[in-house]
């Protein structure tokens, strides 16, 4: 059996950022070979993520990486088990990584990104990795690109819970940031999120649902045709102006809408976009008792 040293020990945990003890049986098993033993961590890594994959991953982070002339940006979420990992500095690293490939690389969709080159191997081969390292599930979930020959602007809020890009043209950075700001706050509970930025850009289908329940409301009331058909239009205005963003009233001045606030500014949004960490994803809950009961009776 061949001496397996501390310094070996230390080589491989340097390449690998695995444990001491991992390290240790890898190399025991490899006979002292390193290439060997990091092989052998590789291919358990890769078992690791098999297996932790089943594992529901409803935390995480947004990642945002903007280029120093803000044409170019990219938003990322990258899902996990726990709080804990989101705030690992292993992981938020990753997360801004992928930011920057998805910025530059323009990859087609996630299964492109998981194949990127990233550190010396692919995208994938790190997410595996940290999976191994960490010892949490951890999932590529979406992305966004934005490339404009006008100015974007963005905001992470709640230590990326929640992530926004705008693209905008016209005003400053400050109003950049000030609009930003605004859609990372609709993304709070209770509040109203913007699905366009204008009335015009609201798909069709929404606002064909939201006619149709008004128009039952509305014809319960008992009121005349022509009565009903204004008691409709007037709810669809209301409805129009609540889920664009330009109609919202602006969150550092209520007093406003956004739109009055960028008309001031001779400025205009293009697009916009918000990730909020977990939204759409069901959260397991553990019935612990009946756990408990599964395993005494095994």
């Amino acid at each position: 059996m061949a001496d397996i040293s501390a310094s070996m020990v230390m080589e491989l945990r340097s390449r690998t950022g695995l444990g001491m003890m991992e390290c240790k049986k890898a190399l025991t098993e490899a006979g002292g070979d390193m290439a060997k033993a990091e092989e052998l961590l590789r291919i358990r890594s890769g078992a690791k993520a098999s297996k932790a994959a089943g594992r529901v991953a409803a935390e995480g982070v947004v990642g945002v990486w903007m280029s120093p002339d803000a044409k170019r940006g990219a938003m990322v979420e990258v899902n996990c088990e726990t709080d804990f990992v989101a705030r690992n500095e292993d992981f938020v690293a990753f997360v801004r990584k992928l930011a920057g490939l998805v910025a530059l690389q323009h990859p087609a969709d996630v299964a492109a990104l998981a194949a990127l080159p990233l550190d010396g191997g692919t995208v994938e081969g790190v997410r595996q990795a940290l999976v191994q390292k960490i010892g949490e599930n951890m999932t590529i979930r979406r992305f966004r690109r934005f490339h404009t020959a006008a100015r974007l602007a963005s905001y992470v809020h709640g230590g990326g819970r929640i992530g926004v890009i705008v693209e905008f043209d016209g005003g400053d950075d400050a109003l950049g940031k000030d609009i930003a700001m605004h859609v990372a706050a609709s993304g709070a509970p209770g509040a109203i999120r913007p699905v366009a930025v204008s009335r015009a850009e609201v798909p069709a289908d929404l606002v064909a649902r939201e006619r149709a329940i008004y128009a039952a409301q509305a014809a319960e009331s008992g009121k005349p045709a022509e009565i009903v058909a204004k008691m409709v239009e007037g709810r669809i205005a209301k409805y129009l102006a609540e889920v664009t963003l330009l109609g919202q009233p602006f969150v550092r001045n209520p007093d406003e809408t956004v739109e009055k606030v960028l008309k001031a500014k001779g400025a205009t949004v293009a697009a916009f976009a918000m990730f909020v960490v977990g939204e759409g994803i069901e959260k397991r809950k553990d019935d612990f008792a009946a756990e408990v009961a599964a395993m005494a009776k095994a």
